[in-house]
């Protein structure tokens, strides 16, 4: 698995190149864990690899019972504990860090070299405060490239968020809200724009999904749906944005057709017919969780 990772990589940073960027700006790498042992290596070498060097590197683990600590240790003394979900962690790992700017990360991502070089360089030049990262599903199977053709579809969207971000604006607003578990990606990045300027890069981050498993992936969707209503209740349900995330006309049309991505469905049928196969269970899974 991480052979093929390192290749895909490789072939991205051949074709868009290295951006140049003096390291004159501290950035701290959130990495947040529970039970990762098996992923929290790549990811953080990964870190240690990349062109851009003046990085923080903390992890906040959410009491592993596995390897997870023991692993991270090797890579970073910034090795914190802090429950109980992913938000509090990271609001945890804003709070003890260093660096003008913050990247969350999962331990079941790897960043392509250049990311936070680019993400500063962006930065930098064009004023921005925030950054979505283009995100690639990596794995094994037609279900893994089936996911990787639909995240294809979302950078920059509403049903994206960013990940890199302007310390003093992640403070300024308050940082992750705890109540919300799941979106709480979305409500983050909804606050950011109403008072900062996101962009987009164009380096790759990976999301390494191992082996697809259907109940596994729907087990995880149905947690995270159970929490929507706590998003729904804070933004209200006529919001326009919120009815776009989670209304059945964005998530399994709109999202896919704007801005001339239509064309896309037409030349990958197979993929197109295997998104929504899985789209349509994903939105069965979250009715049953409201009835």
């Amino acid at each position: 698995m991480q052979k093929l990772v390192e290749t895909r990589i490789e072939i991205d940073e051949k074709v868009t190149g290295a951006a140049q960027v003096k390291n004159c700006h501290r950035v701290s790498v959130i990495v947040t864990t529970k039970n990762e042992e098996k992923n929290i290596e790549n990811c953080l070498r990964s870190i240690k690899d990349q062109t851009f060097k003046d990085i923080e590197l903390i992890v906040v683990d959410n009491f592993s019972e596995d390897k997870t600590v023991e692993n991270a240790k090797k890579y970073t003394t910034k090795v914190y504990s802090k429950g109980s979900e992913r938000a509090s962690q990271r609001n945890y790992g804003a709070k003890v860090s260093s660096g003008e700017f913050l990247l969350y990360l999962d331990a079941d991502m790897i960043l392509s070299p250049s990311v936070i070089e680019r993400c500063v360089e962006k930065c930098e030049i064009d004023r921005v405060d925030a950054l979505y990262i283009p995100e690639r599903i990596v794995g094994e199977g037609f279900w893994i490239k089936v996911r990787d053709f639909e995240r294809s579809f979302y950078t920059g969207t509403v049903i994206d968020a960013v990940r890199f971000i302007r310390k003093d604006l992640f403070e300024r607003i308050g940082g992750f809200d705890e109540s919300l578990i799941g979106p709480e990606d979305w409500d983050l990045d909804r606050r950011i724009r109403k008072i900062g300027r996101t962009g987009i890069i164009n380096a790759a981050l990976y999301h390494n999904e191992g082996n697809f498993n259907m109940k596994r992936y729907l087990k995880k969707k149905k947690y995270y749906t159970n929490w929507i209503k706590n998003y729904i209740r804070k933004w209200g349900p006529n919001d326009p944005e919120t009815m776009k995330q989670i209304g059945i006309w964005y998530r399994l049309m709109g999202v896919f057709v704007e801005d001339g991505k239509w064309k896309k469905l037409l030349r990958h049928p197979i993929k197109t017919f295997g998104m929504y196969f899985l789209r349509f269970t994903v939105g069965i899974t979250y009715l049953r969780s409201l009835i």
